[in-house]
């Protein structure tokens, strides 16, 4: 049987969950498929979960939390179980992003993580991961929860035009997915400019990184290469990336000339267009 499987709780922060998920349910007297009713699943996805086959959702997390009277439980050890999804040499960087009360970006391929859209995210993961891939779009996107706080970081992301070029995921993915920037720059707090083709030699021609600033912990500098991520506090390494982020500030188009940029793009490239039969095709 599904549930057969012995926890060791100390094991991760999933094997926690999971046991604390059966020994809560059998002390209410549930049988799986009795407790799947109740949060609206399957037994047999209950039994996955608490055997650590498979991960739960904050979504699944209240419904438990709701269903046997967990008093929060759950949905408080929920962000520790997906946390733990992520590469172990990013988890670091992941904890300070979620600190951070400024995130500065320059993207060169991809959109940033904090920005991806669930399908875009999916894409991109799908390719070489061979995991739970939904484990891992699930832990992508729960660190965008930062950016529903109240005390949200300000975020600047310079993209270059290559990362509206990019297709990943089709055109659908990539439509949804520029249509996400246009809609995030919304918020007062959160602005997105496009490093265009036409600029040519730039500071950031070394590659994509991340600057993050606390309002007590000294600047942050993040790179990672296809291994595995760097930080560093050295003041040098943060007056270099600030200096060279400045630079593409200012040659980057302005916030109000890359949504266009970025409309442009969705609409050319990515919009509904007519094949010689008459018919819509993305």
């Amino acid at each position: 049987m599904v549930n057969s499987k012995q926890l060791d709780p100390c094991a991760s922060p999933l094997d926690y969950y999971g046991a604390e998920l059966r020994r809560l349910r059998e002390a209410a007297g549930l049988r799986l498929a009795d407790l799947g009713d109740i949060v609206f699943c399957t037994g047999s996805l209950i039994g996955q979960i608490e055997t650590t086959l498979k991960v739960p959702t904050r979504d699944f997390s209240a419904r438990v939390d709701a269903a046997l009277n967990a008093d929060g439980m759950f949905s408080r050890l929920v962000g520790l179980v997906l946390r733990s999804q992520l590469p172990t040499w990013f988890q670091p960087f992941a904890e300070m992003e979620s600190k951070a009360t400024y995130i500065s970006t320059y993207q060169a391929q991809l959109v940033y993580g904090l920005l991806q859209t669930p399908e875009y995210a999916r894409a991109v993961l799908g390719v070489r991961e061979g995991n739970d891939l939904e484990a891992l779009v699930e832990a992508r996107l729960d660190r965008q929860r930062i950016l529903d706080r109240q005390d949200a970081p300000l975020m600047w992301v310079v993209l270059s035009e290559a990362v509206l070029h990019q297709e990943v995921g089709g055109h659908d993915v990539m439509r949804g997915q520029l249509a996400h920037l246009l809609e995030v720059q919304d918020r007062d707090w959160l602005r997105v400019q496009i490093l265009p083709f036409e600029v040519g030699a730039h500071t950031g021609l070394m590659g994509s990184y991340t600057m993050l600033r606390f309002d007590s912990d000294p600047d942050i500098v993040y790179t990672e290469d296809f291994v595995q991520g760097h930080m560093t506090a050295n003041p040098e390494a943060v007056k270099e990336g600030s200096l060279r982020y400045d630079l593409m500030q200012a040659a980057a188009l302005s916030v109000k000339e890359s949504a266009e940029l970025i409309a442009s793009v969705m609409e050319e490239r990515y919009g509904q267009q007519a094949d010689p039969g008459g018919l819509a095709v993305a």
